[in-house]
């Protein structure tokens, strides 16, 4: 029995390096092979967090055009999110905000982390740092890192701080839930 389970949501342009993340960091280990999400796929791990497990369900969606029109189905429940672009691909990082705007014309409100990939690639960088900081701060994201599934630097930190974000969430919504009190009734 675990003490919570969460959705997790991976998504940004294709080639970004959402299903390297996710077998990274389910596997430890990464994959060279390239294949091409068709619509999503979805793993499970369980994480200990102060003594409580803690169930991810982690779901990265494909990236292409001709799928997106299955975004916001694909994100109906999760709980967290990880938004990603790849550093040496101004392209992914210009689509940010269509990604974001997706979500926003839904009811979906969850935290999300922006998360720039193939940090090992610095050479061929054509975003920097500080670049991914100013966005993720300006549109009031709630963390933003660099990664690389290659080499396995900064994967199980993201995972793990999305995972904090989202019992600190679910704590501060549980105890707003639990304050409330009758304290007049209303005759009508």
């Amino acid at each position: 029995m675990y003490d919570v389970i969460f959705k997790v949501v991976i998504f940004g342009d294709a080639g970004s390096g959402k299903t390297s993340l996710r077998k990274r960091f389910m596997t430890n280990v990464f994959l060279s092979d390239y294949r091409k999400t068709i619509g999503v796929d979805f793993e499970t791990t369980v994480l200990e967090l102060d003594g409580k497990e803690i169930k991810l369900l982690i779901g990265d969606f494909a990236g292409d055009d001709r799928f997106r029109f299955m975004f916001p189905q694909y994100i109906y429940g999760a709980m967290g999110g990880i938004l990603l672009y790849d550093i040496t691909d101004y392209s992914s990082f210009s689509h940010i905000s269509d990604w974001l705007s997706v979500i926003k014309g839904t009811n979906q409100r969850f935290p999300i982390i922006l998360l720039g990939s193939k940090s090992d690639l610095d050479d061929f960088r054509e975003i920097s740092r500080s670049e991914g900081v100013e966005v993720a701060k300006s549109i009031g994201l709630n963390g933003f890192n660099e990664c690389s599934s290659k080499t396995g630097e900064n994967v199980k930190e993201t995972f793990a701080g999305l995972t904090k974000i989202m019992v600190n969430r679910m704590i501060i919504n549980k105890t707003k839930i639990q304050s409330i009190r009758v304290l007049k009734k209303l005759s009508s």
